[in-house]
Parts: C-alpha cells; structure tokens; sequence
C-alpha cells in the first residue's frame, strides 16, 4: 500500500513526465548508438583525469540552460516571463571578457593583448562583475514589471532588444576571445572526474530550493502567482517578491554567461545565450509550472532543461542539419503541450479509475 500511494503522489508530482520524457529519450538514444551510454577517463593536460562520454557531455553542456531554467521558474511562478535572460547572458559573458582583457574604452583590442594569458583584473572581481551586471539587469526587469506596472513581456522584451547592443557597446562590437587560462575553469574545468559547471548547477539549485522551501518566499511566490491581489490584502508585499524573482532571475543567467564565455573562451554580442529564453520557458513548462503562475518546482524545471540539451543531441546523432533544430524543439513542444493537456489529464485518470474498478471486481468474485 505505502508503494502505491508512493506511486500515485508520484505520477501526480511535477517531476513524473520530465522523467517520462528524458527516459523515453534516452532508450531512443541506446537504439540508435548502443554506444549513447560509453564512459571513459581521459588525461588533460590541463585539467587531470576526467569522465568524458555522451551523458557528461548532455550535463556540461546543458548547465547554462539549467541555471536559466531555475531563475526563469521563479519568474513564471509569480505570473510573469523574462524574454532577457539570453541578452543577460550576452551582457554578463561581454562584461568578463573586457575586464580580462586589459585594453579599455574606445581602443581597439590588438591580437597582442589578446594572446596575453594574463589579466589586470583580479579573477575574483572578474566574477563579481559578472554577477553583478547580471542581477542588475534583473533588478531593472523587476522594476518595470513590479514598480512601473508595466506587462512582463513587455517590460523584459526592452531589455532583450537592447541588452545585446549594450553587449556590444561593452565589446566595441569585436567577437572578444579570450586567453586566460584561469577563467576556463568555470566551463572546461572538473573535481572529481566531473564538470565543475555541474557542481555550480547544484549549489545554485540547493541555495534556491534553501531560499523556497525553507524560508516563506517560495509560499509567496506561489501567492503572488495565484492571485496578486489577494497576496496584497493578506500582507504580502507582491512588488518586492516579484523584484527577488527577476533579480534572481538575472543572477542566474549571468552565472550562465560567466559559464558559456568560459567554455567557449570568447564572448560574443551576437549570439551568446541566443534563443536561450526559449528553451528556458519550454523547460519550466515541462517542469509543471504553470504560465500563468503558482506552483512551481526547481528540480521539475532543471530536468526539463536536461530532456531539452538530450533532445538536441539526439537530433545532431541523427544527422539533422543544425538550421532545422528549432523545427525539431517544435514538434517537442507540441509534444509536451499534448501531455500536459486537460484531455490528457482526463484520459489517465479514466484510465487510472478503470483498473481501480478491475480490481475490486477481481477481489469481490
């Protein structure tokens, strides 16, 4: 009896069709490469010996996606959406690059400064740096949406348009690559044979789960996302909640820009975190969470992200072009939309009912 009542809280949580969905992906992926699942240890020079394999690969590539996934759920929970998140990422990844680097202002950078695997900036104030533009970039979203009334959507499609101008302004508009052994660490580095951005991914998921679960924000988040006015009359401040939500919406994707610039040893303007909102909205969708706001799940969504990064894997190991991805992301948002229908809700409960009914006639005869 305690399985089955585990099994129907289960099947109920928001953590139930994620799984569903990764697993199913996962068994199409050991059909079409029996290999999808091969783990190795492999030497770097750099970096010691490390796992390497498809499945590493899925989780260090998919940590800035998760990270995004995480602060874009507590924005979604309060009834609102953040259309920023990829233009933070490009705006957080600019800031380090140019604060490594020590050419500043107007001068152009020369391939001499650039080759110089050194800095003027101290890592620590690189990484502040970062952080900060991020959660500022946050802040402003959660004034406009909180403070000058203004529609999420709205509000954050600003700073999506302009966000990546702001990048380049901060680059002088150069693909900035970057040479500093010691910012690699962030997206190349590992312990213990696993990604150090994994580890990064965790304590930002601990701390967020810390600050909903055991602390009274998560509870007015989800108030403020059911219904703002009622929050207000029961003494909740709705326009600061929804300010911490976009500021740690905002953090989350400069420690994704801070992750991406180092992986891909540059920052570029352009298309640093393109689409990445996307692909975070569709993440906390398959998460459970609502659009409309309410109850929400960290985990639920941070599974979703990992579903999204093993679904565009398995696309590239089926040899469809890179162009054609965002036409493979619609057929698995079509997908999720349909699972998470009220016709689909209705037919596993009739179907759910239906064995019920089986079984009692089975005991009764």
């Amino acid at each position: 009896m305690k399985l089955k009542s585990f099994l129907r809280r289960f099947r109920n949580s928001q953590l139930f069709w994620p799984l569903v969905a990764w697993i199913i992906i996962l068994i199409f992926d050991s059909i079409i490469d029996p290999s999808f699942f091969k783990l190795g240890i492999i030497e770097d020079p750099t970096w010691g010996k490390h796992l390497y394999g498809n499945l590493v690969d899925i989780f260090n590539n998919g940590a800035p996606l998760m990270l995004v996934a995480i602060g874009m759920t507590l924005v979604i929970a309060t009834g609102g959406i953040d259309l920023s998140v990829g233009a933070v990422i490009a705006i957080s990844a600019a800031m380090g690059a140019v604060l490594i680097n020590p050419a500043l202002g107007n001068s152009l950078i020369s391939n001499e400064i650039l080759t110089r695997n050194s800095t003027n900036t101290p890592l620590p104030l690189i990484i502040l740096a970062d952080l900060a533009a991020g959660t500022l970039c946050g802040l402003w979203n959660g004034f406009l949406v909180a403070r000058a009334k203004i529609q999420p959507m709205v509000a954050t499609l600003i700073l999506m348009v302009a966000g990546r101008g702001i990048a380049q302004i901060i680059t002088n508009g150069q693909i900035m690559t970057i040479y500093y052994t010691p910012y690699f660490w962030f997206g190349n580095g590992y312990i213990l044979g696993l990604p150090v951005s994994i580890y990064i991914v965790a304590l930002v998921l601990i701390i967020g789960w810390v600050l909903v679960r055991k602390t009274s924000i998560g509870l007015f988040i989800e108030s403020v996302g059911l219904n703002s006015n009622s929050a207000y009359h029961s003494g909740i401040n709705e326009k600061n909640v929804k300010m911490f939500a976009y500021m740690f919406c905002g953090f989350c994707g400069a420690i994704a820009g801070l992750i991406l610039s180092s992986y891909v040893h540059s920052a570029d303007g352009n298309n640093n975190g393109l689409n990445y909102e996307l692909d975070a909205i569709l993440a906390v969708v398959m998460g459970g969470t609502m659009m409309t706001g309410g109850r929400f799940n960290l985990l639920a969504s941070v599974i979703g992200a990992v579903v999204i990064w093993t679904f565009t894997v398995t696309v590239y190991h089926l040899g469809v072009p890179a162009n054609a991805l965002l036409a493979a992301k619609a057929l698995l948002v079509l997908v999720v939309i349909l699972l998470y229908s009220d016709y689909t809700r209705r037919f596993l409960s009739r179907l759910t009912s239906r064995r019920k009914r089986g079984t009692q006639n089975d005991t009764a005869c």
